[in-house]
């Protein structure tokens, strides 16, 4: 084996040959000739890539290591640590993508001598993109004197073990594009270490991008003062500068590279920096169009001791408790007249007694425009329904309004193609980013032109029809200035009607008797007793080599339909979710997602539970969502209600699950079905659907029932019904 080569864990195996960790342990007790371990502990192995790639190819379980897979065991397993290896990897594919005769020069010599020559490269490229490693300003007034740009230039000795890694990333950009291929990377590191992160999901961030490129004045700079990875700044569709800072060293670096390799953004200046940002301000002059913001929630240690008498707390010192009023002013510091920020707060921060006096200051001089509440589950932490706040800085040129938008998307309309019930376990993945961010647009868009666009300063402006039943509502600020200082949406909105009326509950009722009469017809016979039959079985794995049936894996791809997600497997509703936006770059194919087909049968992977759905003429099409996995059966040999049904049996269920320390997991390969002939399975097949149809209007049943009941003590609390 070669020195420092690359290696993988049980679970990497698992992942290059598309199989469970049960299936790797398997081979290691089977198989005298499995490779042996080469490092790790004795709980957590690790195995050298060539001899697990070797032995996968020689048993005839794997024809080629795709590409990508080899590209991120190659990173995960390097000697410096994955953070390290993709800040180079990231630097390189800017290269690849910027100077491509360069790097094939480049290329075409020695690891060792590649390492020396692609370090001069990458310090003129660095040097160019990012500007010099220590620089005196940052380019428009405000800078720092001794600044460091957030990427530094790789030294020879730190490049050397990482050549093979970037020669191998260079293919996978050759096939993909520079920036998916370090998207594609980055994204695996974020999931394999979700907790050392708190992430902006993909809709978050264009809702907030968006708020910001409204109107007459659309944000050209931008500031993010807690990047994170970037997600923000990415969002944006039309900027001429991006600035950030991060206190994470190596966030900043990823950032820096990720935006570099945006081709949105690949004209822009693009300043990056290190640091805490309350303490050491990287941009201290800097005055931008925008800023956006995921600031960390809840922290006591930011400063408060040290910044007591610090110039930007223009509307009141923050106490140790409220750091989120203090993200809201250093905000506010760096904008120009006129300007946008865009941050998102936890809700206790629109009503905590410690902050009323910094509340009412921004009420009272115009600088919070708006306090939207979003769903739970629209970031972390996904258990509350976290709130934005729209400020705009106070000028001699800006309308100053004695008004303030609220928005309550919190409870988000179900889709309209929904006619099953809803699982009780809802989440972020059946979030409708597009009827949430519909909604808070439609409410902000006319407010901010109102205001842009309206009289002379002291005239009313018009808000008619800008109020919306349990939505939205344009809040006079004198109403909002009392002991409390409470910006809580749902305080201030009016309800809607309840349950849409009477005349709604009525309709509700009588679909609930045509339910409960089609429950009863459905109603599944006795069924005969025999003693328990003795098939000859085979396992899902066995029918997939011989043909029968096909796996597909969701989660991956990008598009404008719907995604079938876990959620809606569980509760057999229509797909709820939605696929990223096809990316504007051209700097490759995106992935293609795999869409769902009639028959396909269709089984989550996680939570243990014994459901699987066969797919209809109304879902078809639909992407396939992640912790999903898709069995496609060949009709001339299996029927899918014949294999969906032998795929809930509970035993069968338990003997192909594993269990991890918080989850269960399903191999679907390991599940089992008897070996009947069509006609036998089609006749097993129509009783699973008729129990299918039965168990879809239990669900029915279960949903308007709770909608009839809670209507009906809505109607008679808010009058619109009276007793009889």
């Amino acid at each position: 084996m070669p020195e420092n080569s690359t290696e993988v864990t049980a679970a990497g195996i698992a992942r290059l040959a598309g199989v469970g960790r049960a299936a790797v342990s398997n081979w290691r007790r089977r198989h005298a000739d499995f490779p042996k371990p080469v490092g790790g502990t004795e709980t957590s192995p690790s195995f050298a890539l060539p001899e697990v790639e070797q032995w996968l190819r020689d048993q005839g379980k794997l024809a080629e290591v795709p590409l990508r897979e080899r590209v991120w065991q190659q990173l995960a397993g390097h000697p410096a640590g994955a953070v390290p290896a993709l800040v180079h990897t990231g630097c390189a594919l800017l290269l690849v993508r910027d100077r491509p005769t360069a790097w094939l020069e480049i290329t075409a010599v020695s690891d060792g001598r590649m390492a020396t020559v692609l370090h001069l490269a990458l310090n003129d490229l660095l040097t160019a993109r990012f500007g010099p490693a220590t620089e005196a300003g940052d380019g428009s007034g405000g800078g720092t004197s001794g600044c460091v740009r957030a990427v530094h230039t790789p030294t020879a000795d730190e490049l050397l073990p990482s050549v093979p890694l970037l020669r191998a990333a260079a293919e996978l950009a050759a096939e993909t594009g520079a920036r998916q291929a370090f998207e594609f990377l980055l994204g695996r590191q974020l999931d394999a270490n979700p907790r050392q992160f708190t992430l902006t999901p993909p809709g978050l961030a264009e809702l907030m991008a968006a708020l910001v490129e409204t109107g007459s004045r659309p944000a050209r700079t931008v500031l993010d003062p807690a990047t994170g990875t970037g997600a923000l700044l990415r969002a944006l569709s039309r900027p001429t500068a991006l600035y950030a800072q991060d206190a994470d060293p190596d966030l900043a670096a990823l950032t820096a590279l990720r935006l570099a390799l945006n081709s949105a953004v690949e004209s822009c200046t693009v300043a990056v920096r290190a640091g805490d940002t309350l303490r050491a301000d990287a941009f201290p002059q800097l005055a931008v169009d925008a800023v956006l913001c995921h600031p960390p929630f809840n922290e006591r240690n930011w400063g408060h001791d040290e910044l007591a008498y610090d110039p930007r707390w223009e509307y009141g010192f923050p106490a140790r408790t409220e750091s989120e009023l203090a993200w809201v002013q250093h905000a506010l510091a760096h904008l120009r007249e006129g300007g946008t920020a865009v941050l998102l707060m936890p809700p206790a921060a629109a009503s905590r007694r410690s902050g009323r006096r910094i509340r009412a200051d921004l009420l009272r001089r115009g600088a919070l425009r708006a306090v939207v509440a979003l769903p739970a589950g629209a970031a972390p932490p996904y258990g509350i329904p976290l709130h934005l706040w729209v400020l705009r800085k106070p000028g001699a040129g800006v309308r100053p309004s004695p008004e303030l938008l609220l928005v309550d998307t919190a409870e988000p309309a179900e889709p309209a193609t929904a006619t099953t019930a809803t699982p009780a376990s809802g989440g972020r993945d059946r979030l409708d980013w597009q009827a949430v961010r519909s909604a808070v647009l439609d409410a902000w868009e006319p407010f901010d032109r109102a205001e842009r666009t309206g009289p002379e300063p002291d005239a009313p402006l018009d808000r008619t029809g800008q109020d919306r039943p349990g939505v939205s509502r344009v809040v006079p600020v004198i109403e909002l200035l009392d002991d409390d200082v409470d910006l809580a949406p749902a305080r201030h909105l009016p309800p809607p009607t309840a349950g849409g009326g009477p005349a709604e509950l009525t309709r509700v009722r009588d679909r609930l008797t045509e339910t409960l009469r089609l429950t009863a017809t459905l109603t599944p016979p006795l069924a005969d007793l025999s003693d328990p039959a003795h098939w000859p079985l085979t396992t899902v794995g066995e029918l997939a080599r011989a043909g029968a049936l096909q796996l597909r894996t969701g989660g991956s791809g990008t598009g404008p339909g719907p995604v079938l997600t876990e959620y809606d497997v569980l509760g057999s509703t229509a797909p709820s979710g939605t696929l990223p936006a096809t990316p504007a770059s051209t700097d490759g194919p995106p992935e293609e997602p795999v869409l769902v087909e009639p028959g396909d049968v269709v089984v989550p992977v996680l939570g243990g539970g014994t459901v699987a759905r066969v797919i209809d003429e109304a879902t078809a099409g639909a992407a396939l969502g992640r912790n999903l996995q898709l069995l496609r059966p060949d009709p001339a040999a299996l029927d899918p209600w014949f294999l969906a049904g032998f795929l809930r049996g509970t035993a069968n269920n338990r003997q192909a699950s594993s269990y991890a320390s918080t989850a269960t997991r399903l191999d679907a390969r390991r599940l089992q079905l008897p070996r009947l002939p069509l006609a036998e399975q089609q006749r097993y097949g129509a009783q699973f659907r008729a129990l299918a149809a039965f168990e879809d209007a239990l669900r029915l049943t279960g949903r308007l029932g709770g909608q009839l009941v809670q209507g009906m003590y809505d109607g008679l609390t808010d009058g619109t019904v009276t007793p009889k």
